[in-house]
């Protein structure tokens, strides 16, 4: 088949490469002027930074892992880590995840988590029904001690809004119950590790994540255009047409508001449910530093707390890869989000570098180099209308012949393996739909 993909981020290049190996003709088009989307890369002197936070290569299914590997150069182009991982609770360093690290906390706070998760543990196991907002599930879930000393300040701090206008559906698989008697033995002085699969993670040693890509593209077998901005895409009997040309598949990843007005055919009920998806936007500031003794073996940092200043998260980017910055200097990340409201300037950013210093995270005079990326697309406002609406939206693709996937293609609060899986997953729908002829529609676990 003729296939186009629209969109050349790790979704749509790792499929386009799935399906020219198969012997299909495959067209990416990607409307920046170089692939990558929220997996791009870039060098500011001689450091390399990532645009959208700090991405690592790991997943739980080891096909997928893997095939990232495979992309980067193999154990010789990637460098290992094992995860290590703290939330600075006020003075403190708290192993992640926070319920793991409850026996770090001050005795005081140690008592509250404990049990108010002993109290929710019950009252789950009495019946009490799962509430349908976040702000009320992380009590339900993990009590109102670990509600009050990091989910609630940490999330508000994320998702910039009241949490009870959150949908709960979407955190149901992303967090894991830690069991009641991990919580108890950190209470007591026990170390416990949480979120096992994340313990070791790689990282390319040269470019960035974004080698990831370029790495899919190399040798990809497929035809890429980038600074291709489609206009129009319609279904022309059992065939469509992109911006006139003709093909047999056509296949979605870019941001579906970004793509919405080039559906020639989408209903205009469809097109309302798509215009009301709102992203969570986060402005990723890349810091240089210049050093007197290596960074702490620090992977990332949580930071809940409002006099923590607006970041989240703080990846110590250096670490992952000694060549993320020069000899005799390190790197970080400072991830902030926002939901359109934010214009950095110079002064936003030395109050950002202000806030990190009281964290104990850097010192001013070391700083060198402070540089920063706003991505509009970068996290998914999981509002309560959000699980109906994309329902409709997915269903119409699904049923159209058109597929659409990606974390905003699909709008599924994927990382970049998941998204790769995906890939897979769609590529064998259409090795079926190639075998047999018949279209059939898209349905995704």
């Amino acid at each position: 088949m003729k296939i186009a993909i629209l969109g050349g981020g790790i979704s749509g290049t790792a499929l386009a490469r799935l399906c020219a190996a198969d012997g299909h003709r495959v067209v990416v088009l990607e409307q920046a002027e170089r692939p990558g989307g929220l997996c791009k890369s870039r060098r500011h002197g001689e450091f390399t930074f990532d645009e959208a936070g700090g991405h690592i290569l790991f997943s739980k299914d080891r096909r997928v892992l893997d095939w990232q590997l495979a992309r980067c150069g193999g154990e010789a182009g990637t460098v290992r880590t094992v995860r290590n991982t703290k939330i600075r609770w006020h003075d403190r360093w708290v192993p992640y995840p926070f319920e793991n690290g409850v026996g770090h906390l001050t005795p005081e706070a140690i008592v509250e988590c404990v049990a108010g998760y002993v109290e929710a543990y019950v009252g789950r196991r009495m019946g009490a029904p799962c509430p349908a907002n976040f702000g009320d599930w992380i009590p339900w879930r993990m009590g109102e001690g670990f509600a009050r000393h990091f989910m609630v300040p940490y999330n508000e701090k994320i998702w910039k809004c009241d949490l009870r206008t959150m949908a709960s559906d979407w955190v149901a698989g992303r967090v894991p119950e830690a069991p009641i008697e991990d919580i108890l033995r950190s209470a007591v002085g026990i170390d416990t590790e949480g979120y096992a699969h994340q313990s070791v993670f790689w990282f390319p040693r040269h470019g960035g994540f974004e080698t990831l890509v370029r790495g899919t593209v190399d040798g990809g077998g497929f035809t890429l255009q980038c600074g291709v901005e489609v206009s129009r895409v319609e279904r022309r009997g059992e065939s469509f047409a992109v911006d006139g040309e003709a093909f047999d598949l056509v296949v979605n990843t870019v941001p579906l508001p970004r793509i919405e007005p080039a559906f020639a055919d989408m209903p205009e009920a469809v097109r309302a449910d798509v215009r009301a998806l709102r992203p969570i936007s986060l402005v990723n500031l890349m810091i240089g530093v210049r050093l007197d003794e290596p960074l702490p073996d620090l992977s990332w940092v949580y930071l809940p707390f409002a006099d923590q200043g607006p970041t989240n998260r703080v990846t110590y980017f250096s670490n992952y890869s000694p060549h993320n910055a020069p000899p005799g200097h390190g790197s970080f990340l400072a991830e902030v989000t926002h939901r359109g409201e934010l214009r950095p300037d110079a002064a936003w950013v030395a109050d950002v570098i202000r806030a990190l210093e009281r964290a104990g995270i850097l010192r001013r005079e070391q700083v060198v180099l402070a540089e920063w990326c706003d991505n509009e697309f970068a996290y998914i406002d999981q509002n309560l209308e959000f699980g109906a609406r994309i329902a409709r939206v997915r269903r119409w693709f699904d049923d159209s012949g058109y597929l659409t996937f990606g974390r905003f293609g699909r709008y599924e609060y994927h990382n970049s393996d998941q998204c790769i899986a995906r890939a897979m997953q769609v590529h064998e729908h259409i090795r079926t739909l190639a075998a047999t002829g018949r279209r059939q529609s898209l349905r995704l676990p």
